[in-house]
């Protein structure tokens, strides 16, 4: 998924705090190249290798043209083009914002939203508690697959159908879902409808791109990253509520009502991808279309699986930045996964296998997770903050100088090593406060600096990944960091019930805490030894 971009912006691309997450999330879709190394390449992915680094150049403007007379379809008729979303008003630009906004908000919310519901559906269907964990785990794979159907439909048809179409569907596996009967369709509803609804998680970079230049875009960016990563948290208060007063199905129906809303709210969006919009100008005025770079029938099958999931996973395995840094980010939010299994049975009782520290209900368990939203929030204001202090910091200074060279991908690591040490003390700081002869806020404030150290290493690396490999790869190299994190993510909750009774709360909680102080020193290794192993990559 791609967006292009303006000659002139390109100048100060590095210099946004967020920009480059916005890049990535749409720009799988639009680049690719082959799974081997440049030297080791098939003559076949060659042509496809040739088509993303064309799709990487920048267009030029024409700034004579007048941006009222459409002359040309080639190109936007010049700065103050008024078919350019970046033209639009504020408040035109802001609907559209809220519309990705509400929508990553409530697939994200659907993940977790019926995890306080666990013990009913286990009664329901006559499953194990553990089994009762797998609607929750196949919605989750559903979202690391669903790139690999929302990247073809936003680069041939535009972003709106992703928004209009794919989250509409979901919405009805959703629905599916809340009437199943069995529990294999429970499963299967749970699984398409995050594999679906996934699309506005894939192209909502993108369409902030559309909207917003370099210099504006951080702001949309922060609050697209936070509605995604607030979804999580809410879900589970919301559902323990709504679980405890009117059953299991209500969770699903909760999703519903939401969507609805979403959907209904987005009924007057536009398109904002520049392609499309040059292509229905074309059409409309009967002008010649702009060069048409990428591929065709089973060419353009191959280059969305070549850039979603066959290179990601060769660069899983081949690059040293890729696999360790990705195993740090997907291992940080598998644990915040396991929660949604472990944080019922420390709070709520009764529960089946419950460990009966805190005798809380459902819905006043689900609340817990309020702590996590809470770090995700005061992480983005101290993400914001770190960058303006260095990377902004000495961009300015280059600039100032006259210095056109690009500052090290490494240092956007700072707030990785920040949070890297704010990961192991929430872990700690849990487990071992979790006690009956400890009030229960203490274990629950803890979760404030879990979620904040899992937000900044997150944001940071994905920053560093995507400055280290640039357009060609880094979207790839994005992609494989996604791919993991949600298949870990989606099976970490499978065991975590047993860890917590066979080891207690301390100890289960210091398992992961321990694996996050050794994981902790990766940000510090690569700012040091980075560009010596960024010289040695076939990609970077």
């Amino acid at each position: 998924m791609a967006y292009t971009m303006e000659a002139d912006d390109a100048t100060i691309v590095a210099r946004e705090i967020l920009e480059k997450m916005a890049s990535l999330s749409d720009s799988s879709s639009s680049s690719s190249s082959s799974l081997s190394s440049p030297a080791d390449q098939d003559h076949d992915l060659n042509n496809i290798n040739n088509l993303e680094k064309a799709s990487t150049q920048q267009t030029n403007h024409s700034n004579t043209a007048s941006a009222t007379h459409i002359t040309t379809a080639q190109d936007w008729t010049g700065p103050n083009d008024p078919g350019n979303p970046r033209n639009w008003s504020f408040v035109k630009k802001m609907y559209h914002v809220a519309i990705i906004g509400l929508q990553c908000f409530s697939i994200t919310m659907g993940s977790s939203v019926i995890s306080p519901a666990l013990r009913e559906i286990s009664e329901a269907f006559d499953v194990s508690i553990t089994v009762s964990i797998l609607p929750l785990t196949v919605y989750v794979l559903g979202l690391a697959f669903g790139p690999m159907i929302s990247a073809p439909i936003s680069e041939t048809v535009g972003r709106k159908p992703v928004y209009m179409i794919l989250f509409p569907i979901s919405l009805l596996f959703t629905l599916g879902a809340g009437f199943s009967s069995t529990f294999a369709s429970l499963c299967i509803c749970r699984f398409f409808a995050g594999l679906v609804g996934s699309g506005g998680l894939a192209v909502g970079g993108g369409t902030n791109a559309d909207l917003f230049g370099p210099k504006d875009r951080a702001t949309a960016s922060s609050a697209f990253l936070l509605a995604a990563f607030l979804g999580p948290a809410i879900g589970p208060p919301v559902g323990g509520f709504v679980a405890m007063l009117n059953g299991w199905r209500w969770t699903q129906w909760t999703i519903l009502f939401i969507g609805a809303f979403t959907y209904l709210f987005g009924l007057a969006q536009e398109e904002t991808y520049k392609k499309i919009i040059l292509q229905q100008r074309a059409k409309k005025f009967n002008l010649p279309p702009p060069p048409q770079q990428d591929p065709k029938g089973l060419a353009a099958f191959k280059f969305i699986l070549m850039v979603t999931l066959l290179r990601p996973a060769r660069m899983l395995v081949s690059e040293p930045i890729v696999a360790l840094l990705s195993v740090y980010t997907a291992f940080n939010f598998s644990v915040m996964f396991a929660f949604f299994a472990a944080f019922p049975l420390v709070f709520q009782s009764p529960y089946p296998q419950s460990i009966d520290i805190y005798h809380f209900n459902k819905g006043e368990a689900g609340l817990v997770f309020l702590g996590i939203g809470i770090g995700c929030f005061l992480a983005v204001l101290a993400f914001v903050l770190i960058d303006r202090l260095t990377y902004q910091h000495k961009m300015s200074k280059l600039i100032q100088a006259g210095d056109t060279s690009k500052i090290p991908p490494e240092e956007r690591l700072y707030a990785a090593m920040f949070g890297a040490f704010l990961l192991p003390l929430g872990l700690f700081w849990f487990g071992w406060s979790a006690r009956r002869d400890v009030h229960w806020i203490v274990p629950v404030l803890a979760t404030i600096p879990f979620g904040m150290g899992n937000w900044l290493v997150f944001a940071s690396i994905i920053m560093y990944l995507v400055d280290t490999y640039e357009s060609l790869y880094g979207a790839s190299a994005a992609a494989a960091n996604g791919l993991l994190r949600y298949t870990t993510g989606a099976v970490f909750p499978l065991f975590t019930i047993q860890m917590y009774k066979a080891l207690g709360v301390a100890w289960a909680s210091s398992v992961f805490g321990f694996v996050t102080v050794g994981l902790c020193l990766l940000p510090f290794v690569f700012y040091q030894f980075g560009p010596r192993i960024r010289g040695r990559s076939a990609y970077a």
